[in-house]
């Protein structure tokens, strides 16, 4: 489903799984793409390790990703890897502010904000991510603290540049917990609104993703809703069929 003349984005997020012999789903990934519709961008960002053989396996379809990058291009930082880095390797996107990273990291707005601009210096796409607490949606305040937390981390743009906003409720991932079609439809609403008021007329265009336990049985339903553009899919992306399934669904 395309809303607008947005191109629908799924995208995987293996997290911290995969080994080289995972490299075998990506090539059924591959293979099924040829068979559907040529109408939405599929896009796996795995561990770092995985990003230079699976782009060498990805073909003209499957686009390669990471999960994280570091501010600036080069320099004294052990462990970290920068934007310029990544793309090196063949990662065209980059996940800047995912929740893991902010609460296992202690990753603010401000640096995910550092980040996504490092993305767009590299000519990356940063998938900038944002979403509520349990506690915050039951007070009330999930458009307040999206907005908010978005404010603080997304990039200025130049005029090449683009990013994707992924809203993620934190108590929905992992969780097999799921917003209302509603509350989705106004939750991405509220970007949309917020990205055009920040970005004027190319806010518009911007892709807006869900991600929160985005699966085969539920993928239709979630994609037909206004302003959602694509889906950041966590578990169901480590298997082929359930990716693809949530692809069809996508390019149906």
């Amino acid at each position: 489903m395309v809303t607008g003349m947005v191109r629908t984005l799924i995208a995987g997020n293996w997290k911290m799984n995969g080994l080289k012999s995972s490299l075998s789903e990506v090539e059924k990934i591959v293979s099924a793409l040829d068979s559907h519709p040529d109408n939405a961008d599929c896009l796996i960002c795995p561990p770092a390790t995985l990003v230079v053989p699976m782009q060498d396996r990805a073909g003209a379809r499957l686009n390669v990703g990471a999960q994280s990058c570091h501010p600036e291009a080069f320099g004294a930082f052990t462990g970290d890897l920068s934007a310029e880095q990544l793309k090196d390797a063949g990662a065209s996107y980059v996940i800047v502010g995912h929740s893991e990273r902010r609460s296992e990291h202690g990753e603010r707005s401000a640096y995910v904000q550092e980040q996504a601009h490092a993305c767009l210096r590299a000519g990356i796409t940063p998938i900038v991510c944002v979403g509520e607490s349990y506690a915050q949606k039951q007070r009330g305040e999930t458009k307040d603290t999206v907005v908010r937390i978005l404010r603080k981390s997304l990039p200025t743009l130049g005029s090449n540049d683009t990013l994707v906003v992924a809203y993620e409720p934190l108590w929905a991932i992992g969780t097999g917990l799921v917003p209302s079609a509603e509350e989705i439809a106004e939750v991405h609403l509220t970007i949309r609104n917020l990205l055009v008021e920040l970005y004027q007329d190319r806010g518009a265009d911007l892709r807006i993703l869900y991600g929160g336990s985005m699966k085969p049985g539920n993928a239709a339903e979630i994609l037909a809703i206004d302003n959602v553009n694509g889906g950041l899919i966590g578990g169901a992306s480590l298997k082929a069929d359930d990716l693809m399934a949530i692809y069809a669904a996508a390019v149906a």
